[in-house]
């Protein structure tokens, strides 16, 4: 049996299923077979507990495809928020600019709107 569990094999606890799996990965069919016996196990429910860990890995590498792709795509927006955020700021500079000579060539020349 396993050692965390409790009576029945399935009833093993996630931990036990992992280190049997772990255990069990480099025997050969008939030492399976002998590890099974001396644990109340079958071989299939190894290999299914094997498919299943391997299935856990897959999982977490499907769930990060979809967060790195949202990820670029923010890092991609704020690259392009940035870009207008400078364009904006050099207009508004330049107009700042504009409204200071505008005032400065009222003050020397005074109002020239009889033009």
């Amino acid at each position: 049996m396993l050692p965390n569990g409790d009576q029945s094999p399935e009833g093993g606890t996630p931990q036990d299923k992992v280190a049997a799996v772990l255990e069990t990965a480099v025997l050969s069919e008939a030492e399976l077979g002998e590890y099974c016996r001396r644990r109340g196990l079958s071989p299939e429910q190894i290999r299914a507990w094997r498919a299943a860990c391997e299935q856990a890995n897959d999982w977490d590498r499907e769930q990060q495809l979809p967060l790195k792709a949202s990820q670029q795509a923010d890092q991609k927006r704020l690259r392009e928020l940035e870009r207008e955020l400078q364009r904006k700021e050099k207009a508004l500079a330049e107009a700042a600019a504009l409204w200071v000579l505008r005032k400065k060539a009222q003050a020397i020349w005074g109002d020239r709107e009889d033009d």
